[in-house]
C-alpha cells in the first residue's frame, strides 16, 4: 500500500486538477466534500488521506505517509527546526507560491531602518523557525518571537515591531498597514516522500506521472537578508497609555455571536459586523481600544498583558489554563453563544460503545501507547489523564483532524456542532469531554484608576445581558 497525504485549504482545487490531468481518478477530494479519506478507483493500492499544510510534511517525517504535496514554507518550517528529518523534496510543481515577508509599522521604518535600533525587538508570526532565521540574519542581539495562528498585521505597532507574514506580494503588505521590509522566501506546492520509503519501496506508479511533467519555473527559495549591526539602539517605544483598556474580539466563524453577545450589551463597533471587519474598529466609547485577532491567540496575549479584556472560546481558554495552570488569564463572563461540544471519537467500526470499553479493546489487540490526536493538546493530554488511558501519546495537530483515525490516531478529541463531518469519515462518538461557548475573559492582575472603572463598566454590561437573555 502507497500512502499520500493531500492538502486542503488553498492548495486543494489546484492539486485535484492536477491529480485529475495526470490520469490520477479521484473521489472524495472535490472543494467542498467532508471526506479526509477520498478514493482512488483505479488504485486500490494507493490509500489518501487529507491534512492541513502544516501537518504533511510532519506525517511524511514520521514515516506515517510514503508521499505528499504541500506548500514549500511549510518544509522549510520543519526542516530549519529538524534539518535531519526523514523528507526528500521531490521536485515543485509549478502552483500555489506563497511569499513569506519581513514588515514592520511605517512609523518605525521612517528614516531608514529605525526598527533595527530597538534593544528588543518583538517579531510576531505564524512561521516561528522563519522568524527565529530573521532575527539571526538581522544580528539582533535581543529579540522575542510570537508565535500567532495568523492576522499579523493586528499586532504592529502595539504589540510587536516586525511582522513575518505570507502575502501574495509586497502590495498586499501595504495594503494591510504595513511597510515590506524584505521578501524572506517564496515557493509553491512541492512534492515530497519519506526518505525510506523512496528508498525501499516501489512508488514508481504513483511518482512517475510528476516526474515526467515540464520543469516547473525556479524557485527563489529561502532568502535571509545579512544586515549590518546598528550603531546604536537608542530608539524608545513610546509607553502605552495607562488608562486605555484593551480588548481583542474575534474573526472567524466566532465573529457573528461576538458581534451578537456585544449588540446585546450594547455595543456596536464601527467596522466591526458580521459579515466584514477592520483590524482597528472604532469602539465608540472613550478610553477602549479593539482589535480583532485569531481566537485561538488571546488567552496568550491577555496573559502577557497585550489586551485586558477579550471574547474568545473557552476551548481555547481551557486549552491554554491546562498548559499554563498559574495563567493570570480567568474567564469573567459565559457568554453563552457559539456552543458546540468537544468529543472523544473514535473509529467508527471499533468494537465499543464507550471509552473504558475502547480502552479494553485496544490493550487486547497489543496496543502498548494509546495515540489521541487533537487540535487541543492540553485539553487531550488532561483528558488522557483523568480518564486514565494508561500509557499514551498526544499528537497536536493543525486541523483536517477526521483523518487522522484510525490509522494514525486511536483516539481524536474533536469539537463539533452537528456530528456531520465525524459521521460522513465512519467515525463515531463514544464521550463528551465538555461543551465550549464563547466568553469574555480577563487578566486577574489589578488595575486602577479610570481604567479600572472601565473595565468593571464593561464586564458589568456583558453580565447584565447574559442575564436578561435568560
Amino acid at each position: 500500500m502507497i500512502k499520500v497525504a493531500l492538502p486542503t485549504g488553498d492548495l486543494r482545487r489546484a492539486t485535484g486538477e492536477l491529480l485529475e490531468r495526470l490520469g490520477f481518478r479521484l473521489e472524495g477530494y472535490e472543494p467542498g466534500s467532508r471526506l479526509m479519506r477520498p478514493r482512488m478507483p483505479d488504485r486500490p493500492d494507493v490509500a489518501l488521506r487529507i491534512f492541513r499544510e502544516k501537518d504533511i510534511p510532519i506525517q511524511i517525517a514520521l514515516g506515517n505517509y510514503d508521499v505528499g504535496i504541500c506548500g514549500a514554507v511549510w518544509i522549510e518550517e520543519l526542516l530549519r527546526r529538524y534539518p535531519s528529518d526523514a523528507v526528500v523534496r521531490l521536485r515543485p510543481l509549478g502552483y500555489g507560491v506563497t511569499e513569506v515577508y519581513a514588515a514592520t509599522s511605517p512609523d518605525l521604518n521612517g528614516g531608514g531602518q529605525r526598527w533595527n535600533r530597538l534593544a528588543d525587538v518583538r517579531i510576531v508570526s505564524e512561521f516561528e523557525e522563519l522568524a527565529e532565521a530573521f532575527a539571526i540574519g538581522a544580528r539582533l542581539p535581543r529579540y522575542r518571537v510570537l508565535p500567532v495562528h495568523g492576522a499579523t498585521e493586528a499586532y504592529l505597532p502595539e504589540d510587536a515591531d516586525v511582522a513575518i507574514l505570507a502575502a501574495t506580494g509586497a502590495a498586499e503588505v501595504r495594503g494591510k498597514g504595513m511597510e515590506p521590509l524584505f521578501r524572506l522566501f517564496a515557493g509553491g506546492a512541492w512534492l515530497i516522500a519519506h526518505r525510506r520509503s523512496v528508498q525501499e519501496k516501489d512508488l514508481a506508479a504513483v511518482l512517475r506521472p510528476f516526474m515526467d511533467l515540464p520543469p516547473a519555473p525556479p524557485e527563489p527559495g529561502l532568502a535571509i537578508p545579512r544586515l549590518p549591526a546598528p550603531d546604536a539602539r537608542t530608539l524608545r517605544r513610546p509607553a502605552p497609555a495607562a488608562d486605555v483598556v484593551r480588548l481583542a474580539v474575534p474573526d472567524g466563524h466566532q465573529q457573528p455571536h461576538a458581534v451578537a453577545a456585544l449588540a446585546a450589551a450594547g455595543f456596536r463597533f464601527e467596522g466591526y459586523d458580521e459579515e466584514a471587519f477592520v483590524r482597528r474598529p472604532r469602539s465608540g466609547v472613550p478610553g477602549l481600544e479593539v482589535k480583532v485577532v485569531r481566537p485561538q491567540d488571546m488567552p496568550q496575549h491577555v496573559a502577557l498583558r497585550h489586551f485586558d479584556l477579550a471574547i474568545t472560546g473557552r476551548d481555547v481558554l481551557l486549552d491554554h489554563l491546562y498548559a499554563f495552570p498559574a495563567s493570570p488569564v480567568a474567564e469573567v463572563v459565559d457568554l453563552g453563544r457559539s456552543p458546540y461540544d468537544l468529543y472523544a471519537v473514535v473509529d467508527g467500526a471499533l468494537p465499543a460503545e464507550t471509552l473504558e470499553e475502547a480502552v479494553r479493546y485496544w490493550r487486547g489487540q497489543g496496543r502498548g501507547t494509546i495515540r489521541v490526536a487533537s487540535e487541543f493538546p492540553h485539553v487531550a493530554d488532561h483528558y488522557a489523564r483523568h480518564r486514565h488511558l494508561g500509557r499514551y501519546q498526544v499528537i497536536p495537530i493543525a486541523g483536517a483532524s477526521e483523518g487522522f483515525v484510525p490509522e494514525d490516531a486511536d483516539l481524536l478529541i474533536e469539537g463539533s456542532e452537528t456530528g456531520r463531518t465525524i459521521r460522513a469519515n465512519n467515525l463515531k462518538v463514544i464521550d463528551t469531554v465538555f461543551r465550549s461557548t464563547n466568553c469574555l475573559i480577563a487578566h486577574r492582575g489589578a488595575a486602577s484608576g479610570r481604567k479600572a472603572a472601565l473595565m468593571r463598566e464593561i464586564v458589568e454590561r456583558f453580565r447584565q445581558s447574559v442575564g436578561a437573555a435568560v
